[in-house]
């Protein structure tokens, strides 16, 4: 069914990155038509600790994290695979809240400022400067611009032809909460073969525990549970937490096929927003800050030649991708380098021996992997 109403901006995906950049440019007489497949709230495969680097921007759009009781955050901790310890302090800090309550408090923001459709798109074409975009339940919109802002991996990615869903990933995401006792202040990121597990406080004082392990080395246990007792535990850090802590969840939430190849800014003249542009390696810590500052770069270059009805698409692709490439394409490098560092057993072990013979050097790598605190 043919939608007539034009819209200025269509964002396809409705987390972080795409729920960010409709209430900001919602917020500025933007006509925003949001398309999100699940309605709020809802829990998403993520390690649901986000630095502060992006609070004055959420604050500028009226969002406060601290309002639904988000954990304030200022200590990192860092084991090996054989529990070797490592402990700093965050140059920003940051906080600690689920996707299910972070999700909630944008969407509740928004709701009543923009167009919300709980859909799943099939289909954007490009054709004489506007947008088409056809959804499951047959909606046909139409827009001058449209951001895609779904995540890690969508159908939607092979439609478009976009590289990396040409290759296989090696990676799979698991992630549950639990009560468990844990500090309020402190992110902390415990290795084990052939992966990487983040512990932090959500809102709810349940803590999130969210793993990242190669298929290879799950394959050989073939079920979650084996696989957290057998080979998880084998760091004493793990194996305390998945003895001692109480699930939450009736079961763990999983991703596959989680890509860390090298993506577009833009494709078929769609910005891509958040995970969809590009993913840092969780053991950094930022992707969810990642997504955000991707959603302020986008909107704040919008909104400028939308406030001077000066629209030059190709210099506004160009500019994005720029930007983008300066924020993030050093980032993503050093989270690349982390993990080659981490995965192999020997270069880990020197790496770590360095860090404490050299205690400003982790702080250095965490100022790596995260942007500055500007508005």
């Amino acid at each position: 069914m043919a939608n007539r109403t034009k819209r200025d901006v269509v964002i396809i995906g409705g987390g972080l990155a795409g729920l960010s950049a409709a209430l900001h440019l919602a917020n500025n007489n933007c006509k925003v038509c949001l398309i999100e497949k699940n309605e709020y709230p809802h829990h998403r495969v993520c390690g649901e600790y986000v630095s502060n680097e992006v609070l004055p921007y959420l604050i500028s759009l009226g969002i406060n994290p601290f309002s639904v009781g988000a954990k304030k955050i200022s200590k990192f901790e860092i084991t090996d695979s054989k529990g070797a310890p490592l402990k700093a302090s965050l140059p920003l800090g940051g906080f600690g809240i689920s996707r299910y309550a972070f999700d909630n408090l944008l969407f509740e923001a928004l709701k009543n400022k923009a167009e919300i459709i709980f859909d799943t798109v099939e289909k954007v074409t490009f054709e004489e400067n506007h947008f088409s975009v056809t959804t499951k339940k047959k909606n046909i919109l139409k827009a001058d611009f449209v951001i895609g802002a779904y995540g890690k991996r969508s159908n939607l990615d092979s439609f478009l032809n976009r590289k990396f869903m040409q290759q296989t990933s090696p990676w799979l995401a698991v992630k549950a909460h639990y009560d468990y006792d844990f500090p309020d202040d402190t992110v902390a990121l415990h290795n084990f073969k052939g992966g990487y597990c983040g512990l932090s406080k959500t809102e709810t004082n349940t803590v999130n525990a969210c793993y990242l392990s190669t298929f290879k080395s799950f394959k050989k246990y073939g079920v979650i549970d084996a696989f957290q007792k057998k080979e998880l535990s084998k760091n004493p850090y793990l194996d305390k937490f998945f003895k001692e802590a109480k699930p939450i969840f009736k079961k763990p939430l999983t991703i596959s096929q989680v890509s860390f190849q090298k993506k577009e800014p833009v494709k078929n003249h769609i910005f891509m927003l958040g995970d969809s542009a590009g993913l840092i390696h969780p053991l950094c810590g930022n992707g969810m800050a990642m997504a955000i500052k991707s959603s302020q770069i986008f909107s704040e270059l919008f909104l400028k030649a939308f406030q001077e009805n000066n629209f030059d698409r190709t210099k506004l692709e160009e500019d994005y991708t720029a930007q983008w490439q300066k924020e993030f394409g050093e980032r993503l490098k050093t989270g690349r380098f982390i993990q080659r560092i981490l995965m192999d057993p020997f270069a880990s072990k020197v790496g770590f021996s360095l860090a404490k013979i050299v205690p400003s050097l982790l702080p250095k790598l965490i100022e790596k992997t995260h942007g500055s605190q500007t508005k």
